[in-house]
């Protein structure tokens, strides 16, 4: 018999390993907390008030922070907060979805500075990545050029295999055929020298949700996102888990029955292309759903039926994944107008509070607070994460 091979666990870390981690956390927690004086980040992070006034100029020096205005107190000197710098790190996110493409440009605070977007019946290669190039050419042409050279990457969020849903998004199969073997990093090496940083559709709107939504409130919880179809993400620990192929969170392809008891997949009856089936059949025009801003009024007919639907099976997941594990909240959010999201949620706790729960300790059912940029969002986010900020636990357990 073959022995597995023991994985290691970590190596240690050099004297510059150490310094890059301190001005990670740094920038982290005030990424996460907002503005703050030194002394409250030595007591955060432990470190001395001497290494982080140190860390603290030289960020400012590499227009990473900005300082803000004394702060007076009773007794000694005034306190003075230091901040991001939203003019100091850039970031391009690309969301590709089975209905559209949205490229933004998101500063280091999570504030949009510019979003283009294009809608599609199906989306191809050539389509997505001629968009992208000349979003980047539109929106750096209004750029000063000192911000230019501040954007740290491109950040893709993307549904996976994208290539197997011809036939539930009404395109020709060759048409999407060219995803399945398409290096995103290669493709857009053509027009830009950013790195690229890809993941998950549904992994990135949890991110988004993570760091600038109501994820901050929770240790750990899952996440549902309504879009053409409805995926997921999981937070353990604080942490986004995106797993060892990418694919952590799946929660789309959890089992559920329909309601004449025959199998399915989650995304099979809480996905709004099936909202789109039913408002066809009505004589509706589906692209209504999609158009910003968004409003549903009028469409009550074919949607009140279907979040009906789509409540009962996400209630019935949620009590899935907390099977699995002890998730404190549910949080679900979507491409939708915000009261709908609000009744979808509503409709999901009375779903959840009539299922048989024996063994299990019910989560609290949450709305997200993102909404339709969520996805284009945690894409942004990826490349800023990856290259200045912490992703662990130390950022979260701050004795701030």
């Amino acid at each position: 018999m073959e022995q597995e091979q023991v994985r290691s666990l970590s190596g240690g870390v050099n004297q510059t390993g150490v310094r890059v981690f301190n001005e990670r956390l740094i920038l982290s927690l005030l990424q996460r907390n907002g503005a703050m004086p030194g002394s409250a980040l030595a007591r955060g992070t432990g470190l001395s008030s001497q290494t982080v006034s140190v860390i603290l100029r030289k960020l400012e020096t590499d227009g990473l922070l900005k300082r803000g205005e004394a702060q007076r107190g009773r007794v000694g000197k005034p306190s003075v907060p230091m901040g991001l710098n939203p003019d100091g790190l850039f970031s391009y996110g690309l969301k590709i979805g089975r209905r559209s493409a949205e490229v933004l440009l998101l500063d280091v605070c999570g504030a949009v500075r510019q979003q283009l977007r294009l809608r599609s019946p199906y989306p191809t290669p050539q389509v997505v990545f001629d968009f992208l190039q000349d979003s980047l050419a539109r929106i750096e042409t209004a750029l000063p050029a000192d911000q230019i050279s501040r954007i740290c990457g491109i950040g893709i969020a993307t549904p996976f295999q994208l290539w197997t849903w011809h036939e539930q998004i009404n395109a020709p199969k060759a048409a999407l055929d060219d995803w399945r073997s398409l290096d995103f990093a290669a493709e857009i090496s053509r027009f830009s020298d950013l790195p690229v940083h890809v993941v998950n559709d549904a992994t990135a709107a949890c991110r988004a949700e993570h760091i600038y939504g109501r994820g901050k409130a929770y240790r750990d919880y899952a996440y549902f996102y309504l879009a053409a179809f409805i995926g997921g993400g999981v937070v353990l620990n604080h942490r986004v888990l995106e797993g060892p192929h990418g694919n952590a969170g799946a929660l789309g392809s959890l089992p559920t029955i329909t309601k004449d008891g025959k199998d399915a997949k989650l995304l099979d009856v809480a996905s709004m292309h099936l909202l789109e089936q039913r408002l066809t059949n009505q004589g509706e025009d589906p692209d209504r759903l999609w158009q910003q801003p968004m409003d549903w009024s009028g469409l009550e007919p074919a949607v009140e039926p279907w979040l009906d639907q789509a409540a009962e099976a996400i209630a019935r997941a949620s009590l899935t994944t907390c099977a699995v594990f002890d998730f404190e909240a549910i949080l679900i959010d979507g491409a939708l107008p915000a009261p709908i999201r609000t009744t979808l949620v509503q409709r999901t706790r009375a779903a959840l509070a009539s299922l048989d729960a024996r063994g299990l300790i019910l989560p609290r059912i949450e709305e997200g607070s993102i909404g339709p940029n969520a996805r284009a969002l945690g894409a942004a986010s990826g490349p800023i994460i990856s290259q200045y900020l912490l992703d662990t636990d130390s950022v979260f357990n701050a004795a701030l």
